[in-house]
């Protein structure tokens, strides 16, 4: 039998899922029987309880769960197809009679032209296949592939367009081809050929495990699935206490009906945010991959992988199972150029993945290269002067600031009075200046080079004038010289000898001394700021904690109102105690809060009770700043120089002062840039 050679099929969501069976209906059906006066009243209940749970005990029945096949799309040697259930061909479009296949790149829709005119057949997101593999698949099948600069309604406009009459076919759809795309995929292309034919380079290997792991969801999957069933169980325990208490008047029967639905929408909430909260967990190793985004985990072997790409790809909705869009996807290919495994990693960090992916020996291949990073402050302080000025340059005259022109004429000055400080710092491996008003507010930024002066002669021509500069990265390594120079002139005692006894102990002791002398300084005690979670996020924390409170004394008083006198005599003192609770139960975790400290010797996160709960010295931190990957709420965290995230900070410290610290003890803001080299070390 004739194998298929080159097969690319479309992502499909998983089938057999437990799931509740029509629950709108029954819903419906619950409400209805909760409003009707039935006696007695144990048959009224029990027709609620009944309804409401048929939907799950259906959705939990063997034949429910049984794995319902899904339609998907496929692309092979036979043409393009959408398979449904049972294996049947839904939609077919034969391989003899397409001449070509286009992609518009303003809606990513896909065009089928043949023999009597062209179909648009849907996007490639919705058919569940992505841009490259497609591309790829159409290419080792020997189909036209064309990506073109528009969109599909305008193919259609141009329908009635002779193709003849036009030597590019391209032209003759009526759209122009989109280069810059197009190149991009040969090149990426390339690479896999590369990658698929020659042979891997031998370079050091990390051995080993890697693990990555997306945070765990909050609240966790625990905490939800409990909150759903308690949510059920509250809701059957009230409809029974209405039927014990008497539910022969309408109100009591449509209290029921809402406790009824309440009990549904919170049981619905709860297996929704269950199929949400799921964890992607990566193991690297140079045997293979093993990702568990699941019930069960995909693994691939070394052996079958040619390259891994990293970048925006698809994955299956966890509540409808259609294709979405999600980044970043791993795609893996093996030596024939056939997608075996596309790779669940949303919520990881692609900078971290590729980089583990790389030290364990696979070959990774990103889409593009990434734009490096700009500082978010930048020169849009400087006045128009400063351009107006052919040759300008940042001189200090007549006891402060201005700008000279070529000549040496200075034609903008600013008085002594308005300079409240200069700061001098490193940004990005430069030297840059940060001038503040007699406030201490900053209101200008910019780096040397651009004002064309040099550190060393600011630094002194200010001092000469008077100015207050501050320049701490020069007054430490002055520091620093300064004492290894006098430790120099100091000429220490010989020790006395030691008698080798013990075999040797009492040499080894003293050799031991000096460096328990010379032990570096630790992160949490070396001098630096200590910097606070804000004054907004913590009073916001107060009111949340006592907002919560005062739901659970609502309820409460709701619920043991009539056994404690009534529902406003038990609100009456239970609110205010919820009120005081809440604000007791926070003081006591606000008086031990955790500080992040910033210094010369590296990062820490220190109680105000001392206690030091993590720490990272300096030569570990290879970036602090804010990590905003898709499907995550932004964090402040700590990366390695490799990009990995070593800490996660659980306060939000003032960035502006964060940054401000960072660049004033040295320590890097931002994550790493492994597109940018390193720059040279400023001018001291």
């Amino acid at each position: 039998m004739r194998t298929v050679e080159h097969e690319l099929v479309g992502l499909r969501g998983p089938g057999g899922r437990w799931r509740p069976v029509a629950v709108g209906p029954f819903a419906l059906l619950a409400v209805v029987l909760a409003l009707m006066p039935i006696r007695p009243g144990w048959l009224w209940v029990s027709l609620i309880v009944a309804v409401v749970a048929v939907p799950w005990l259906l959705g939990a029945a063997p034949e429910a769960r049984r794995r319902r096949p899904r339609p998907y799309w496929r692309l092979s040697e036979t043409g393009l197809e959408r398979i449904g259930p049972g294996g049947l061909s839904m939609v077919r479009y034969e391989r003899s009679r397409i001449e070509s296949l286009a992609v518009t790149t303003g809606d990513g829709v896909l065009t089928v032209v043949h023999k009597f005119g062209r179909t648009a057949v849907g996007s490639l997101d919705s058919m569940g296949m992505e841009l490259l593999p497609f591309f790829v698949t159409a290419r080792r099948i020997g189909i036209p592939f064309q990506l073109l600069d528009g969109d599909a309604a305008e193919l259609a406009d141009a329908a009635g367009a002779d193709p003849g009459a036009v030597p590019d076919e391209a032209m003759a759809l009526g759209l122009p081809r989109h280069s810059v795309a197009e190149q991009r995929l040969l090149d990426q292309e390339a690479r896999l050929l590369a990658a698929a034919h020659e042979p891997a380079e031998d370079g050091p290997q990390k051995t080993g495990e890697a693990r990555l792991a997306t945070p765990e969801p909050l609240p966790s999957r625990r905490r939800i699935a409990l909150l759903g069933a308690l949510s059920g169980a509250l809701g059957a325990v009230m409809v029974v206490r209405i039927a014990v208490e008497g539910a022969g008047g309408f109100g009591a029967r449509l209290a029921a009906g809402c406790w009824a639905l309440a009990a549904i929408t919170g049981m619905l909430a709860a297996r929704r945010r269950l199929l949400r909260a799921v964890r992607i967990q990566w193991t690297i190793s140079a045997a293979g991959l093993q990702v568990r985004g699941g019930r069960r985990p995909v693994r691939v072997q070394a052996g079958s992988i040619a390259a891994l790409v990293v970048g925006p790809g698809l994955r299956a909705d966890p509540l409808s199972g259609e294709p979405r869009r999600a980044e970043p996807a791993v795609l893996a290919f093996d030596h024939r150029l056939r997608m075996v495994a596309r790779l669940p990693a949303h919520g990881l960090d692609a900078f971290q993945l590729a980089h583990a992916l790389d030290d364990h020996g696979h070959r990774v291949i990103t889409p593009g290269r990434r734009p490096p990073r700009t500082p978010e402050y930048g020169l849009e302080g400087l006045p128009e002067i400063f351009a107006r000025v052919p040759g300008g340059r940042l001189v200090v005259a007549d006891g402060g600031l201005g700008w000279a022109d070529a000549a040496g004429e200075v034609v903008l000055r600013m008085p002594e009075d308005r300079i409240g400080g200069i700061e001098l710092l490193t940004i990005a491996g430069h030297a840059w200046v940060r001038l503040y008003d007699a406030e201490g507010e900053e209101f200008f930024a910019a780096p040397l080079s651009a004002l064309r002066i040099a550190r060393t002669d600011l630094r002194e021509s200010a001092r000469r004038a008077g100015l207050p500069v501050t320049d701490a990265e020069y007054d430490a390594y002055l520091s620093a010289a300064f004492h290894s120079a006098v430790a120099t002139l100091s000429a220490e005692p010989e020790p006395a000898p030691v008698a080798a006894v013990s075999g040797g102990r009492a040499e080894a002791a003293a050799a031991a001394e000096p460096e328990e002398a010379e032990a570096p300084e630790s992160p949490a005690s070396a001098p630096g700021s200590l910097l606070d979670a804000t004054r907004r996020s913590r009073v916001g924390t107060y009111l949340v904690s006592m907002l919560l409170c005062e739901m659970v004394a609502v309820l409460g008083a709701v619920w043991l109102g009539p056994d404690l006198g009534g529902f406003a005599v038990t609100a009456s003192w239970s609110m205010p105690a919820g009120v005081l609770i809440g604000l007791a139960g926070y003081w006591l975790y606000d008086r031990n809060r955790a500080q992040l400290r910033v210094s010369t010797a590296g990062l820490a996160v220190v109680t105000r009770r001392g206690r030091v709960e993590w720490d990272l010295t300096r030569d570990r931190v290879g970036g602090v700043g804010i990590d905003e990957s898709a499907d995550r709420m932004p964090r402040l965290v700590v990366w390695s120089p490799a990009g990995r995230v070593l800490r996660q900070v659980g306060f939000p410290p003032d960035l502006e002062e964060l940054r401000r610290a960072c660049e004033r003890y040295g320590l890097p803001w931002g994550p790493p840039d492994a597109d940018r080299p390193a720059p040279p070390p400023p001018e001291l």
